[in-house]
């Protein structure tokens, strides 16, 4: 199964011509001073927490996916996602 996976994928990029729209050109990252300084202070060091939770196996193929779609771990992915909708509910009840 491996193999027409990757077969799938290389197809989906070639129809696309996703390679043909990497370039080579600079990327300017900025970020916010006090984060920065937060970061090299280490201030923002937080120590990760272990949950366990049980998740239908098909999601977290596609949570797979999409993260390897981004170039991000699929740990990081899911955490990002947690952050984003706790963020958004907190939003909704604090309005």
């Amino acid at each position: 199964m491996r193999k027409k996976e990757d077969r799938d994928w290389k197809d989906y990029y070639k129809e696309r011509n996703i390679l043909e729209e990497i370039s080579d050109e600079e990327v300017e990252f900025t970020l916010d001073e006090n984060l920065r300084q937060e970061i090299l202070s280490g201030k923002r060091k937080r120590k990760l927490k272990n949950v366990t939770i049980k998740v239908d196996p098909l999601q977290i193929l596609a949570i797979k996916k999409l993260s390897n779609m981004k170039s991000i771990p699929y740990r990081t992915f899911i955490r990002h996602w947690l952050a984003e909708g706790i963020k958004q509910e907190m939003d909704s009840v604090l309005k």
